[in-house]
């Protein structure tokens, strides 16, 4: 433990990342994965330390901004450690006794945080997008039961299922599409809505959408909001989203695997107004939590709604343990080895109290306000957003008469250029068809020099870029 420890102290570099490309990294790993013989520990580690640590990035660097990726704190890092050494695993109280009665715990916690009333309950998951398929599951088939009568754990799917509809922002996480698709609905069965110009969904939009599937004869059965999109960290209108939720009769889901850390501060709580309404929410851990991938979790506003999965197996959870009230966490759950990952924010929360780690989170959203006031007093750097949580869009446009393509292919190049080079880590999207570079400010050490450094960085890559075709069209 202690030779790993000193091997991921002696990468920690000046720069995020090393640059290394996927054919440099390939030729690092000639040597059989399997060898006849071993090397020993100390040599399989100091070679690790050479060939994988050396060419990370490192999301605790103040100028890795690219994506959702935090810079894990260290009470993480040692839960990390505590559960991996005793190895506990969540599908029966016999195989992780304390271990069990903890992630309930931390549940219950979670749904105090969130305003969700007593009856709520919930269950540790990988991340988002197990929570987001998890959540549409259950509301599909609670639908399907109500609606046509059908039992689609044991039966499958209702002929009626091809009229089945998911309806989220067309700026919500492909995991909705990516669930409706595991749910054997399909992509088409998500139907998105158009957002307002700060990227959140429309409510009047909503009102149009629902009524025109319900003229065609479909199956709306769940509303998905976003709280926190993941290039603007836009929050949908959530307490208008569940009054439509309300009246069409709906489930009503909140993705905030991004912005759900909102809840730790008084500053920002407010932000996520109507998410205590939500019928099922969605929480990542390994984000502004700053916690060890992986760790979510998904809440349920109503503990019974887990029957719609629920399972009895001899070896694990007999029907008698649930009559002996004997926790029964495998019938919650897509899996059934789980870890315990309950056990990394239980000790940050118990490490640092709310009030520290509300304070994290506020400094990140502050840091994203003079990230964007700077870009947006350059001449060089065009702002695309206010930031509503901490990404920070923008595209850096050296010039005046630089038609869209040309800024597109700029940035991309850009971009790219830069991760090679090794001294930023930013993130590409695209913003009506634009190519436009992203600062996900997630690290609380991070400071306006680092954003002002890491904007330095672009300019001189895209000065480079721009010599490079200027000879080429020469």
């Amino acid at each position: 433990m202690e030779r790993s420890i000193e091997a991921v102290l002696d990468v920690v570099d000046d720069d995020p990342f090393s640059g290394a490309t996927p054919t440099g990294l390939a030729d690092q790993f000639d040597d059989p994965v399997v060898p006849e013989e071993g090397v020993g520990l100390d040599v399989a580690i100091d070679e690790v330390a050479e060939r994988v640590l050396a060419n990370s990035v490192d999301p605790s660097h103040p100028r890795c901004t690219a994506h959702l990726q935090c810079p894990p704190m260290v009470p993480g890092l040692a839960a990390e450690a505590l559960l991996s050494a005793t190895n506990q695993s969540l599908d029966s109280f016999d195989q992780a006794p304390a271990a069990t009665i903890l992630e309930e715990r931390v549940i219950d916690a979670l749904g105090h945080l969130f305003d969700l009333p007593v009856a709520a309950d919930g269950v540790f998951t990988s991340g988002g997008t197990q929570s987001n398929f998890q959540a549409l599951l259950l509301a599909r088939d609670r639908y399907c039961d109500q609606r046509f009568g059908r039992d689609v754990q044991h039966m499958g799917l209702p002929t009626e299922a091809e009229s089945l509809r998911v309806v989220c922002s067309e700026a919500a996480h492909f995991t909705a599409e990516q669930a409706a698709h595991h749910l054997g609905l399909g992509e088409n069965a998500v139907v998105t809505v158009e957002t307002d110009d700060t990227y959140r969904m429309d409510p009047e939009a909503l009102d149009e959408t629902l009524s025109a599937l319900d003229r065609q004869g479909r199956e709306p059965f769940a509303i998905v909001g976003t709280a926190g999109t993941t290039d603007f960290g836009s929050i949908d209108p959530l307490a208008e989203l569940a009054e439509r939720a309300a009246e069409w009769d709906v489930w009503f889901h909140v993705d905030a695997a991004y912005g759900g850390a909102l809840a730790l501060s008084d500053e920002y709580a407010d932000r996520l107004a109507g998410i205590e309404r939500a019928d099922s929410v969605a929480v990542d851990f390994h984000k502004l939590f700053y916690q060890p991938i992986s760790c979510g979790a998904l809440l349920l506003r109503d503990a019974d709604e887990f029957r719609w999965m629920a399972r009895n197996a001899a070896y694990l959870n007999p029907e008698a343990h649930d009559e002996a009230g004997v926790p029964n966490l495998v019938a919650k759950s897509v899996q059934t080895t789980r870890r315990f990952d309950a056990l990394k924010p239980y000790l940050a929360f118990r490490a640092l109290g709310r009030d520290r780690l509300g304070g994290l989170v506020e400094s990140t959203l502050e840091l994203a306000d003079d990230a964007a006031s700077l870009l947006d007093d350059a001449d060089d750097f065009e702002l695309v957003n206010d930031p509503a949580l901490n990404a920070v869009v923008f595209r850096y446009r050296p010039c005046e008469g630089l038609d869209e393509e040309a800024v597109s292919e700029l940035n991309a190049t850009v971009r790219e250029t830069i991760l090679h080079d090794g001294r930023a880590v930013v993130a590409r999207t695209e913003v009506e068809d634009v190519t436009s570079l992203k600062l996900t400010l997630l690290n609380p050490t991070a400071t306006l020099d680092d954003v002002a450094e890491t904007l330095e960085a672009i300019r001189e890559c895209g000065s480079t870029v721009e010599e490079v075709q200027r000879e080429v069209t020469a």
